[in-house]
């Protein structure tokens, strides 16, 4: 149970809803496999396989989003359409119109669907609910909104607010590369992108290329400025950081894992259980320390409440208003 990227959220410190009310609320929208008919199916899953949607070790909290999808390519209707459409032009000695067309199409897919493949994947959220973290397992912010979304549906009350920095991921990667030296707890990894703010949008990346030169300076006073630089926090925890606050390619050193020398390797749940609160416990020290090298986080009430509409999970002071 190691998260490999992180989108970030904020909920109210000590968030006032029990385990139990929050697993008796998910349980109103559990996961289903797709009828004949669906296309889609979401829900909320044991992340153990279990009977139990979340689960607790040491007052953190785990989640499981269930996601299965049935594989019919737009093409395969689309040909089949295509043919049936000959056929029939051929009977009627005339060509469907623009309206039995997309009749047609739409009779192909509810065909079909029945004996479509399906894939399945889920996707874990990670919730502090005393320090106020909620943090998505997902690539990207749209990934995570899935997650965010089925939560506001699932929830009778979900206060999940923006984080808000003094300065934005984007500024301060700036200065760090400038001045060749990372905020205290951090070190400059050899990962980075610059680009350009130009209408060209030229980019340049360094992959495992010393970043302290003149070349990368030379860069930043051309006007590129860094979307995403890898880290590394308290020789424990490497990591990309990009300009929209998300934390990417995250992975815990040995002197992390070595810490699970003891678990039970023939138990996966107690091994499972392990990896949960070391990972959680390294998280409550890297994602505070990132806050105070933006400068810190901006007060509660500078804070905007997230609508039912998608918005970004994140934002900072130097970021454009919405």
């Amino acid at each position: 149970m190691w998260f490999k990227n992180l989108q970030i959220y904020r909920l109210p410190a000590n968030w006032g809803i029990t385990l139990e009310q929050f697993e008796e609320q998910l349980a109103k929208k559990p996961f289903h496999p797709c009828s004949s008919q669906d296309m889609e199916s979401r829900g909320w899953l044991s992340p153990l396989g279990n009977e139990v949607l979340v689960h607790a070790v040491g007052g953190q909290w785990l989640v499981a989003l269930g996601f299965e999808h049935r594989l019919l390519p737009s093409a395969v209707v689309k040909q089949e359409a295509d043919e049936r459409a000959e056929e029939l032009a051929e009977q009627q000695g005339y060509k469907l119109g623009r309206k039995q067309m997309k009749e047609l199409r739409e009779q192909i897919t509810q065909e079909l669907l029945p004996r479509a493949f399906t894939r399945r994947r889920r996707l874990f959220a990670w919730i502090d609910p005393v320090n106020g973290w909620l943090v998505v397992d997902a690539a990207s912010q749209s990934k995570a909104e899935d997650l965010i979304e089925q939560l506001r549906h699932s929830l009778d009350h979900f206060p999940l607010a923006l984080l808000r920095t003094e300065r934005s991921p984007m500024s301060a990667m700036a200065d760090w590369l400038a001045g060749s030296e990372a905020p205290a707890g951090f070190t400059i990894d050899q990962d980075c992108e610059l680009r350009s703010i130009a209408e060209d949008k030229a980019a340049v990346r360094y992959v495992r290329h010393p970043l302290e030169g003149d070349e990368v300076k030379r860069h930043l006073e051309a006007g590129k400025l860094p979307t995403r630089l890898a880290l590394t926090f308290d020789d424990r925890i490497s990591f990309v950081l990009t300009e929209k606050l998300e934390i990417k390619r995250l992975d815990f050193l040995d002197i992390v894992r070595d810490q699970l020398g003891e678990a039970d390797k023939d138990d996966a749940e107690a091994v499972f259980n392990a990896e949960f609160a070391l990972m959680t416990g390294e998280l409550s020290h890297l994602l505070p320390a990132v806050v105070e090298a933006l400068g810190g986080e901006i007060g509660d009430e500078a804070v905007s409440a997230l609508t039912p509409d998608p918005a970004p999970a994140l934002a900072t002071a130097d970021d454009p208003p919405f």
